[in-house]
């Protein structure tokens, strides 16, 4: 199943650290393949000290993704990748009113998205288990803005899982990450597919709807299948 996958590859985030240092580091942002790492390693390591919380609170995850993780997400780039065509339809609106109306529900949807995915990330945090990750080598990135990070994550006794994280450089020269390639299938697409059909017959509010009441589930009841 696609989104048993999808938590898969969303445990690397922990995983990796098994063959990291628990030192933080500072993030080098300007760099694709060190960013991932460090941010990885920093994440990790704030679990780790603060597992006498999170044991009273799995609650507490959330607030540790917001801050560690969420500075190197491109969410909103994601958001609009999820949105696809809907957006292109929004920008040929001629009415000015139902335009702007439209346009709000767009920066809603962003807000929404983002929230999901701290929730996402923090449900991943209560399935750690001692899982290895091998990075694939580093390649020159100085005339590219999008760089993927290849790994695959090894766990004995069952197949390897080839992951390809994509990170995007902004503006501000920075790269955060925005997608995943599991086995060669993209999560947002995924996603995009999954909301399209909901989105043309329902409407944008219904899937901002969807989506906010995923996110506010409680983290310990997130479920296995990564469909939270």
């Amino acid at each position: 199943m696609l989104m048993n996958l999808y938590t898969k590859c969303l445990i690397w985030l922990v995983a990796i650290m098994v063959t990291m240092s628990l030192q933080a580091k500072e993030v080098d942002s300007s760099d694709p393949y060190k960013m991932v790492e460090q941010v990885a390693a920093q994440t990790f390591q704030r679990v780790t000290k603060e597992q006498s919380i999170i044991e009273k609170d799995k609650e507490h995850l959330r607030v540790i993704v917001e801050e560690e993780l969420l500075p190197y997400i491109d969410y909103k780039y994601a958001a609009y990748r999820v949105l696809g065509s809907y957006i292109q339809t929004v920008r040929n609106i001629e009415d000015k009113q139902e335009k702007a109306a439209a346009v709000e529900h767009i920066k809603t949807f962003i807000e929404v998205f983002k929230s999901y995915l701290v929730a996402t990330y923090a449900g991943v945090f209560t399935q750690y288990k001692d899982q290895k990750v091998e990075f694939g080598e580093h390649r020159p990135f100085d005339k590219e803005d999008i760089a993927i990070v290849k790994t695959k994550i090894v766990e004995a006794g069952k197949p390897d899982i080839k992951i390809d994280f994509k990170v995007r450089r902004g503006k501000d020269n920075d790269w955060r990450a925005f997608d995943m390639m599991a086995e060669g299938i993209s999560l947002l697409d995924a996603k995009q597919s999954e909301l399209h059909g909901i989105l043309r017959q329902q409407g944008i509010e219904h899937v901002i709807q969807l989506l906010d009441k995923k996110s506010k589930l409680p983290v310990q009841f997130r479920g296995d299948d990564g469909d939270a």
